[in-house]
């Protein structure tokens, strides 16, 4: 029930932001859309934990946060490698664990490595990953195991892994 009332406040904020109606009887309609597409999804059976994953509202701003950062950094590590004259490019393709158990977690990982520019999550399959990077530095970036466990906070998975 949970997840239908956050999915409902979801659905209906991001109505209000597209919109920008204020008056009551558009606001009402909008309501009444919003009650029918999650009692549809809900008949459906297609409102879980990961689908929509209100449980990791505040504890992922960090991350999220975190990840911009490294974001930032790879890009200019990238735009080094670019800009040089020699092109000191050695890519690589290497298989790593994600230690998240549930799939929402190893995407979420998997996901920011494919953000992180000179990464790029080309497989993931029973919590392998194959990556390709742009350098060995890119690689061992990955390898390092620092998002990885940043992954497995945000999603609470850190019992005995670390």
């Amino acid at each position: 029930m949970a997840s239908s009332i956050s999915l409902w406040v979801f659905l209906y904020a991001f109505w209000f932001l597209l919109s920008g109606h204020t008056e009551p009887l558009l606001l009402g309609f909008g309501a009444v859309s919003c009650t029918l597409v999650v009692y549809i999804a809900h008949r459906m059976d297609v409102i879980d934990h990961e689908g929509h994953p209100s449980h990791l509202s505040l504890k992922i701003l960090p991350y999220w946060a975190w990840l911009s950062w490294e974001i930032v950094k790879a890009n200019i590590d990238v735009a080094k490698v670019i800009l040089s004259p020699k092109l000191p490019i050695s890519p690589v393709m290497f298989k790593t664990k994600a230690n998240q158990t549930r799939e929402l977690g190893q995407v979420i990982y998997a996901n920011s490595i494919t953000l992180t520019p000179g990464t790029v999550t080309v497989n993931l399959e029973d919590g392998i990953l194959e990556v390709h990077a742009l350098t060995i530095q890119g690689a061992k970036d990955v390898l390092n195991g620092e998002m990885d466990r940043r992954v497995c906070q945000v999603k609470g998975e850190m019992e005995g892994k670390y």
